[in-house]
This record gives structure tokens, C-alpha cells and sequence, in this order.
């Protein structure tokens, strides 16, 4: 469709067949060596699960990683090891998967996510911040806005969307939305560049050899939300949120620091 070729990020990144096999193995391995707690169960589907990663002391606070995927695939068992950066600052790391479209809706999306930082902060006491990779970037840009009976939201602090999707309506005019089923009523509802932001600090984090749209969403959230905004030099779309991986990254650092 008109602007498929817009969002496809792989087309244009050089070897980018080997990333998700380069990603789930980096993953796997930092599960062996980390204190983690996995398969929490958040909700009734057997998706509705999260990793729980917890740092050799007192937590400070919890950090909550939100995959990203075009809400149609991968799982948290691919980013285990950017829980790595975070850790090192004494954060305890979450790390939900949640069910995919078409079984569900983008709203629903959220709605689990939702829930899934409601159970990591249970359990994790002091401040929350939440990250999120593309079409996690959406959904922790979606959770600044105030939710019923989300305690959690209370102790929110910070919030970085990395590559963020902050405006679904283009995303009508893809093949993907065969699988999204994204209508007017739920791309505005849902884009986070139609919502009033809370009174929480916000980065919005993108790499500055990404495609063209997604420099476009990212300015236009910091935009609409008058926030930070960092274009991270040398970065395309699949290797910008791999900063959260090393403890000094520039990434981590606007997470943590």
C-alpha cells in the first residue's frame, strides 16, 4: 500500500536478517548469568507474562521495558540483555510480552501493559520509569496518560520512547493494518501525539539514520509535548535501543540518570 515502503525498516538496514537471531542469543545468555525471576503471570492469556530482572543490592527503583515489534511480533525472550544497562545503576528491570494483532487491538495492547507494570511495581518498591523500542515506544508514551486505579502511575518518573510511533493514522494507509485493524477512532485515541502528556519528564530518543517517518514521529511528539528530543548519531532503527545494554550509553544514562 501507499506507504508501506515508509515503514519498513529492514529493507533499509544493511544485514538485517541477522538481528533477531543476534538479539535472542545475547538474551538468552544474560538470563544464565542474572538474577531473574521469568514468567510472571500478569493476565489470563500465555502471553501476558514478564521477566522480572533484579540488581545485586537494593533496588533503587524499577525500570519497565516495552518491546516493540509493529504490535504483531516478538516476545520479551529477545531483549533480556538491554535489562543489562539499567542493572548496573542498581534498577531492577521489567519485561512484558503481551498478546499480538490481529488477536487483539492496540488498545487492548495497552491495556495489558498497563497491567503488567502494575505487577512488576507491586513487587518493586520506589520510583518507576518506563522505556519502550518503537511500538513499545507508543505504549509507554500512551501510559503517561492517567489510567483508574493505576497506583503505580503515582510514582512515575520518567519517560523514555525510543523510536516511537506517536501518530497510528499513517499506519492505515500500510498492509500492516490488515493485521492492526486500526480505524480513525482508535489511531486517534491511541497516538500519543494527540495526548496531553503528565507532569513527568519525557525523552524521545530516535537514531539519526532512521527512516525519514520515524524522525518525523519522534520530532513530532517532541513537538506536541514541548520535551526532550535526542537524534543519537550513527544509529538506524534496529541498533538505536541497544544502548540500554551498556551501563555508560548515552540511552541508559537519559533512563537512569
Amino acid at each position: 500500500m501507499e506507504l508501506d515502503d515508509a515503514y519498513a525498516n529492514a529493507a533499509y538496514i544493511p544485514g538485517a536478517d541477522a538481528y533477531p537471531d543476534k538479539w535472542a542469543a545475547a538474551a538468552a545468555a544474560f538470563r544464565t548469568e542474572t538474577l531473574c525471576e521469568t514468567e510472571l503471570v500478569y493476565g489470563e492469556s500465555p502471553r501476558q507474562r514478564l521477566d522480572l530482572f533484579h540488581p545485586a543490592r537494593l533496588a533503587k527503583g524499577l525500570v519497565v521495558f516495552v518491546h516493540g515489534g509493529y504490535w504483531l511480533r516478538f516476545d520479551k525472550s529477545f531483549w533480556s540483555h538491554l535489562a543489562a544497562g539499567p542493572l548496573a545503576h542498581g534498577w531492577a528491570v521489567a519485561m512484558p510480552s503481551y498478546d499480538l494483532c490481529p488477536d487483539v487491538r492496540i488498545t487492548e495492547i495497552g491495556n495489558q501493559v498497563a497491567a503488567a507494570i502494575a505487577l512488576a511495581a507491586d513487587r518493586v518498591p520506589g520510583p518507576v520509569r518506563l522505556t519502550g523500542h518503537s511500538a513499545g515506544g507508543q505504549l509507554v508514551a500512551r501510559m503517561t496518560v492517567r489510567r483508574f486505579g493505576a497506583r503505580w502511575q503515582d510514582r512515575l518518573e520518567k519517560v523514555v520512547p525510543i523510536s516511537p510511533v506517536a501518530d497510528l493514522a499513517p499506519l492505515m494507509r500500510t498492509s500492516m493494518n490488515a493485521d492492526l485493524k486500526l480505524d480513525a477512532a482508535e489511531a486517534q485515541a491511541e497516538s500519543p501525539i494527540h495526548l496531553p502528556t503528565r507532569r513527568v519528564p519525557v525523552t524521545v530518543w530516535v537514531g539519526a539514520e532512521e527512516r525519514p517517518v520515524f524522525l518525523e514521529q519522534a520530532m513530532g511528539l517532541a513537538t506536541a509535548w514541548q520535551c526532550d528530543h535526542m537524534v543519537e548519531r550513527a544509529h538506524h532503527h534496529f541498533s538505536v535501543v541497544e544502548g540500554l545494554a551498556n551501563p555508560e550509553s548515552a540511552l541508559t544514562h537519559a533512563v537512569v540518570g
